[in-house]
């Protein structure tokens, strides 16, 4: 008897795993399945991207035409390289940046600690506008360069205050004791307070990491020279629009030669995800303890 009344109790539970089993096996197909097509229809024969209409499921062979045709030395090359310099350089600007503001907010009795942390919350409220921001870029004389898709977003308000967070989470005495060593306050910073901080600051370094990479508008607003376009530009302007890219977009490169613009189109997709789909697992052990520390302290 108890058999089968245990039999009848495990019921609702095992039907609530295959139930959970089933949602999780369907997310995850809503995602490979589509991921899986961009990457098989980039290197599928132009005989099968057409058979298919233009997206493949599975490829019939390997052809890596289409990745040859955008690192010909065209605006693809050109635009990935603009891409990796603003990524990189955009994310040790932002992380100086917002490190040693986060610090000085953090403790106590620093120089305009209240009101600057007013206008840093602020910031977080309210935005002050594209026509605003444009005519204070014009106005440095930053139209046209690729600092104009870095300073303006440079110091994200909402990063300062998880990092100062975690620094004021920081014991005292351990910055007093330095301090009675010896130590500057620019050496506590540096030697204790970074080391101590790595795991937030993975987090934040990848949020400021992936909002340069995945960043166009600025671009579309600033840049006019498609020489200084990124990859995101170019990606919404020739996948997103549907705009053809020509033999002297690909290097120059013979018409005839040229792979399906399917193909094209979705390497430059793959081109585009694959940079933060190296990057990310090696920040992913720093993730969840970053964001959760920057959550619960202060």
């Amino acid at each position: 008897m108890s058999t089968i009344q245990k039999g009848i109790e495990d019921g609702p539970a095992m039907s609530s795993r295959v139930l959970k089993t089933l949602v999780l096996v369907v997310c995850c197909a809503v995602v490979v399945i589509p991921f899986l097509g961009v990457i098989s229809t980039s290197i599928a024969s132009q005989q099968h991207v057409t058979n298919s209409g233009g997206f493949v499921l599975w490829p019939d062979a390997l052809h890596l035409d289409a990745y040859k045709a955008i690192f010909n030395g065209g605006v693809v090359q050109r635009a990935l390289l603009v891409s990796v310099v603003i990524a990189v350089g955009g994310t040790l600007i932002s992380l100086a940046g917002s490190t040693m503001l986060a610090y000085s907010l953090s403790r106590k009795g620093s120089f305009g600690q209240r009101p600057i942390l007013m206008i840093v919350l602020f910031s977080i409220l309210f935005s002050p506008g594209l026509i605003p921001n444009y005519l204070v870029v014009k106005q440095f004389g930053l139209l046209d360069s690729l600092f104009a898709l870095i300073l303006p977003t440079a110091i994200s308000g909402f990063n300062v205050i998880v990092l100062r967070s975690f620094f004021m989470g920081i014991p005292d005495s351990v910055l007093d004791s330095a301090r009675i060593d010896g130590a500057g306050d620019f050496r506590i910073f540096w030697s204790i307070v970074l080391p101590l901080s790595r795991a937030v600051l993975a987090v934040v370094g990848l949020f400021y990491a992936v909002g340069y990479w995945n960043a166009f508008f600025n671009a579309m607003l600033y840049i006019s020279d498609t020489a200084k376009w990124p990859l995101q530009l170019v990606l919404r302007t020739y996948v997103i629009n549907n705009t053809e890219l020509s033999s002297g977009d690909l290097g120059g490169a013979a018409a005839d030669q040229l792979p399906p613009q399917e193909s094209i189109q979705m390497a430059i997709l793959v081109v585009s995800l694959v940079p933060i789909l190296i990057v990310y697992p090696f920040l992913q052990r720093h993730f969840a303890k970053g964001m959760l520390t920057g959550a619960v302290k202060g």
